[in-house]
């Protein structure tokens, strides 16, 4: 018997796909689409039932997201690895996430608050240990299932000692070998098929409204085709087939079936790479057409594995390549929501799963993306724009761009070092719009952060080295200041102290405020690697930075003009300590 490493499921970035339903399933049942005005997806990765439930009500609802991706709920076999819940036992509702009791009342409320469930399912495989028992009580071995299935059920592919997959272009041996020592199922057994069909049924009659297929890629598009047809009412279907160059299993042939999922570096190229400029087109590049794509920036695996841009990516790419992405029309969009301080692949959530946000964003040792300004914000952009196409499309150079949805809404990202100072035609009405990178409509005619007034059909502002702006018909409002800022976020790290700089200081078009200090995290004192502060609140500039606790150190803030040119604040340096606390305030004013 094979050691079981690690389960590399889920290894994509950009895009899955829509197609129409095929001939096999039953036509009379609703479209396999997400739902018609909210249409983003959060990949709540790890979290628990009852948190998830505890979400819904409190952001995720109001914020105007569509459709929650959650963690398998079947029974899976024990350990604290987050790749256990990919090793199904049973198809008994429960994990680690919680009993079936917690996964119908986390469906069921969140429902109340406007957001599906989709459920992340394991049609390919079982377990990839030798046996045990599952977080249920349910006893197995790897190819004995008491009460589901037997020896017979699964594939033994004999192409080499242990079964596992050798060669990817060999389809025979991608479909019938096993993926990392998971026992694999026999889908062209019809039993199976009908077995596989039942988990899903039960799934549906809880109110899942939607299934994501992990490892779709091995088992044939067929199997899958002809389980889809047994179920009792059509939901929202997303396939992981990871693309390989030159390999006979391609994604094309999955759409048939609902979603699939391409494996694309797109995004970390061009914001890293300051090729942002080249993604106006995302048509004709190979992948499926963006009717039928579902566009995210980073999954569970590839913030593991290097494959994606991730939280600790420079230059705020992270962050700005979530507004591209749910600012460009090309696809559905997903937007992961995960944990922080793992220190290897396998490590798994913490609190028990249990996640905790707080304000725009984590706490407690989680990310929460789902909460950043910027990303939220967008959201809402998302919403209102729908399906109009790009107008307006402007970019001076490669790491600055800006462009329209129709007369619907607006986005400039600068994602360059320097601030950009521009007048932009935006196809927008007159008029007085919150800048959704910074806040969002209050209900009373104003804005939680900035706003940006349209006249002639353009406005003029300074977006600071990278930031962006974005706004839209559906977030009207006078701002507590006005022009960008606001998307720049640092990402948290263990054992630190999130602080907060805020730096009052008077500057002039084509001037911004940067932060440099005597610790790496600063720059030490490296005016090229100084940190640029946020204009959201002018004349207060903001920036929060995470540094370890316990740490003393000095800093400055320097003034850069877009000509380049640096006046230092006068001296002395000031100085702080991080203490113990997860936060921290440091304020002042510029001398």
């Amino acid at each position: 018997m094979k050691t079981f490493t690690v389960l590399a499921s889920l290894l994509t970035l950009l895009p899955f796909t829509l197609a129409a339903p095929s001939s096999l399933v039953n036509t009379t049942l609703s479209s396999r689409a997400p739902s018609a005005s909210k249409k983003v997806i959060i990949q709540m990765f790890d979290w628990n039932w009852d948190s998830i439930a505890a979400e819904c009500t409190n952001f995720i609802g109001p914020a105007g997201y569509g459709y929650i991706q959650v963690s398998p709920p079947q029974e899976h076999i024990q350990g604290s690895q987050w790749w256990t819940d990919y090793q199904p036992v049973s198809y008994n509702i429960i994990s680690k996430r919680g009993n079936r009791s917690q996964f119908s009342n986390m469906v069921n409320t969140c429902r109340n608050a406007g957001v599906l469930i989709i459920a992340d399912t394991i049609w390919n495989h079982m377990a990839g240990i030798e046996g045990g028992t599952g977080v249920g009580g349910s006893s197995f071995t790897q190819y004995n299932y008491p009460g589901i299935y037997g020896s017979q059920d699964f594939h033994r592919c004999g192409k080499r000692a242990g079964n596992d997959i050798g060669n990817y272009n060999d389809r025979e041996d991608v479909q019938t070998c096993e993926l990392v020592n998971l026992a694999d199922l026999a889908t062209g057994s019809d039993y199976v098929r009908s077995r596989l069909a039942q988990y899903g049924n039960d799934l549906i009659s809880l109110g899942v409204e939607g299934l994501r297929l992990d490892a779709a890629k091995h088992i044939p598009t067929s199997d899958i085709n002809n389980i889809l047809s047994r179920l009792s009412k059509k939901v929202y279907i997303t396939q992981e087939v990871i693309y390989g160059g030159g390999e006979p299993i391609q994604p094309s042939e999955y759409v048939n079936n609902g979603d699939v999922q391409e494996y694309t570096t797109a995004l970390k190229d061009a914001f890293l790479g300051n090729s942002v400029s080249g993604l106006q087109n995302l048509e004709g590049r190979g992948w499926v057409s963006g009717g039928q794509a579902n566009v995210f920036v980073a999954n569970h695996d590839t913030e593991r594995n290097g494959a994606s841009l991730t939280m600790n990516s420079p230059n705020n790419a992270y962050v700005l390549a979530h507004v591209f992405s749910l600012a460009h029309p090309y696809g559905t969009q997903t937007v992961l929501s995960s944990y922080q301080g793992f220190t290897n692949h396998d490590q798994g959530p913490p609190n028990n799963g249990y996640g905790t946000c707080s304000g725009t964003g984590g706490s407690g040792g989680w990310y929460c993306q789902h909460r950043f300004n910027a990303i939220a914000g967008m959201v809402g952009f998302r919403n209102n724009a729908g399906s109009t196409g790009i107008t307006n499309w402007s970019s001076p150079r490669g790491d600055r761009v800006a462009f329209g949805r129709g007369n619907t809404g607006f986005v400039v990202i600068n994602s360059a070092a320097d601030s950009w100072s521009g007048t932009f035609a935006t196809g927008l009405a007159d008029g007085v719009y919150c800048n959704v990178i910074t806040g969002k409509p209050n209900g009373s005619g104003s804005c939680t952060g900035a706003s940006i007034t349209i006249s002639g059909g353009a406005f003029s502002a300074t977006i600071g080295a990278l930031d962006a702006i974005a706004i839209h018909t559906g977030a009207l409002g006078t701002g507590t200041s006005t022009g960008g800022g606001g998307s720049v976020v640092t990402p948290p790290t263990s054992g630190s102290v999130a602080v907060t700089f805020e730096e009052n200081a008077t500057t002039t078009l084509g001037q911004n405020i940067f932060l440099l200090g005597s610790i790496s995290e600063l720059g030490s004192w490296a005016p090229g690697s100084a940190v640029a502060l946020s204009s959201a609140s002018y004349p207060v500039w903001k920036i929060t930075v995470n540094i370890p606790a316990g740490v003393t150190f000095q800093y400055k803030f320097i003034r850069k003009e877009s000509s380049g040119a640096v006046t230092w604040e006068s001296d002395p340096n000031r100085q702080a300590t991080t203490g113990t606390s997860s936060t921290q305030t440091l304020s002042s004013s510029w001398r």
